[in-house]
């Protein structure tokens, strides 16, 4: 492509290095900032209370004027889920597939987005021109249709972003990798690739999709009476290899979850999922057809699948329950931090009598490329650079040394930080200095206005609980009026405790006779004095620290 010379290229990562989720990456030519991806984070156990987690988007804002779009990989929520909030602070275009833009357009009407965005569908023959650079794309296999790669075409070559992938040999049309376009790029010149490392851990292939579809099929086929899977509902390869087994082995299937404006309804709506003449039938209807002839899907995000089968196995289910005889068959990989979770789902389906399928190491095969896939994108894309994405260090760690052993050497490999500004000058990838990067924390509708010092209290009270020290005073007359009256919550049971807290009580009444008959009354400084006191004083008794809140009135 004839263009004009790029005199800098930098590249940076708010999301998606060091961690699960939040891919959002940029790609800086000559000052024209390309932005790849925009995803969300599921919150890590100990981010109490929060919703989602999403970049930190101080620097897009700084520089807004020189934004020139966000360019969308595939339709999961680690990689569209924060649109909506990028979109509210800047007025940019997005591209993306037919399928992605649904599911992103859906997304955002339901994180109740009002505003205006130029949404543009691309396919892998789009090329998008801009005054800097070239934007192109091609096929990926992933577990959602219409997921790409892209490339933006520079002078000193390209820069290639892969998205999730694998490579499939056996996968459908919908799913097909374009691994001569892949090529033809790596043959024009690769300046850096930025490459998923969510499985570069894992040696060996990926699993094909073909070989699980054969064991769903079978297992359908086994199966003596209800078939119960679980699955989220943007894992539409699943959902589609649930639906062919279902119609090669004669069964109904009824589908139980948020359908609407779900991933799997767009899916649906588009034909990107095929369902044959008849195969899904109303929940309502199970009833009118043989055990064996029934197979009943359960969806959601995150982990409501698993939520469901419990309200299923507990018997509380408005719908459907789970019942002696029934093979419950998760299809869905498990979120990280839910094992525990899935886990004692497992024991709860057993002890109601049904049989549980959970398909370790075979229905749930990776939507992400094994450590030999990995090899033969460095192999195809030829890079001059690499920089391992998508996961967490040790994973990136791990694809550095794959590259590695594709020939790549120390010196063309990157592992970057969140917020790090990478820069490719005169034949070398070095750092070049720090934007803002980190979490931005969504509780309810309340954006980033959850910090650390909130979530260090949540964690505080959900440990040791609370402790509230109501007193009133009359300070005309220099005595209590009223108290000190110890309210306890998430901290001991108060029939069982009486002693401590009259003691705690007799403490704080101490300190604040002592206070109230000085000339000079600081309100600060008993109640500062009261939690240093019971701070000790409950310590030694209970070896627990509850968060103690003073509350002095006035009469």
């Amino acid at each position: 492509m004839n263009m004009r010379k790029n005199e800098s290229i930098k590249l940076m990562a708010l999301g998606g290095v060091g961690e699960f989720g939040k891919n959002m990456y940029l790609v800086e030519v000559d000052g024209d900032i390309f932005v790849l991806d925009a995803g969300l984070m599921i919150p890590e156990n100990e981010m109490l209370g929060i919703d989602i987690v999403i970049p930190d988007i101080t620097y897009l804002t700084q520089n807004k004027e020189r934004v020139q779009g966000i360019f969308l990989t595939h339709g999961h929520e680690d990689h569209i889920g924060a649109l909506s909030y990028v979109l509210k602070e800047l007025n940019i275009p997005v591209y993306g597939t037919k399928l992605t833009l649904a599911i992103a357009k859906a997304k955002m009407k339901e994180q109740e987005f009002k505003g205006k965005t130029n949404f543009i569908e691309v396919h892998s023959h789009s090329i998008i021109e801009f005054e800097t650079a070239k934007v192109s794309f091609f096929h990926t296999t992933h577990s959602i249709p219409d997921s790409v790669g892209i490339c933006i075409h520079t002078s000193e070559g390209s820069i290639v972003y892969t998205g999730d992938f694998k490579f499939d040999q056996a996968a459908s049309d919908k799913y097909k990798t374009e691994i001569g376009k892949m090529a033809k790029i790596g043959e024009e010149g690769t300046l850096c690739l930025l490459s998923d490392s969510t499985e570069a851990e894992k040696p060996g292939y990926t699993q094909s999709e073909s070989k699980v579809v054969q064991q769903v099929i079978d297992a359908f086929y086994n199966a003596p009476g209800r078939i119960i899977a679980a699955s989220f509902a943007s894992d539409i390869i699943r959902i589609q290899h649930i639906f062919d087994a279902a119609y090669e082995s004669k069964r109904k299937v009824a589908v139980v979850g948020k359908i609407p404006q779900t991933a799997y309804d767009i899916a649906l709506q588009l034909d990107y999922l095929h369902a044959h003449d008849e195969l899904i039938i109303p929940i309502s209807e199970i009833s009118t057809y043989p055990d064996d002839e029934i197979v009943i899907l359960t969806l959601g995000v995150q982990g409501e699948p698993i939520e469901v089968l419990q309200k299923m196995v507990k018997q509380t289910h408005k719908q459907v329950n789970i019942q002696k005889g029934d093979t419950v068959l998760f299809a869905a990989s498990p979120l990280r931090g839910s094992e525990v979770l899935i886990f004692k789902t497992v024991d709860m389906i057993y002890r109601a009598g049904a049989t549980v399928i959970s398909g370790k190491g075979s229905f749930n095969t990776s939507s992400h490329g094994s450590q030999e896939e990995l090899k033969f994108m460095i192999n195809l894309i030829k890079p001059k650079f690499f920089i391992p994405v998508h996961g967490e260090y040790r994973m990136l760690k791990a694809h550095a040394k794959v590259a590695k052993e594709t020939g790549l050497t120390d010196a063309q490999i990157y592992i970057p930080d969140k917020g790090e500004i990478v820069e490719i000058k005169e034949g070398q990838i070095r750092p070049s200095g720090r934007i803002p990067a980190g979490n931005v924390l969504i509780d309810g509708s309340g954006v980033g206005d959850v910090g650390n010092i909130v979530l260090r209290d949540r964690k505080l009270l959900s440990q040791d609980g609370i402790l509230l020290v109501v007193v009133t005073l009359n300070k005309k007359e220099k005595k209590i009026a009223a108290g000190p009256e110890i309210i306890s919550r998430g901290f001991v049971y108060v029939r069982e405790s009486e002693e401590l807290l009259v003691e705690a009580t007799n403490r704080v009444r101490d300190i604040v006779e002592k206070s109230i008959t000085k000339d000079a009354f600081d309100w600060s400084g008993i109640k500062q004095d009261m939690r240093d006191e019971l701070n000790q004083y409950l310590f030694e008794k209970t070896k627990r620290r509850p968060m103690i809140l003073p509350i002095i009135m006035e009469v």
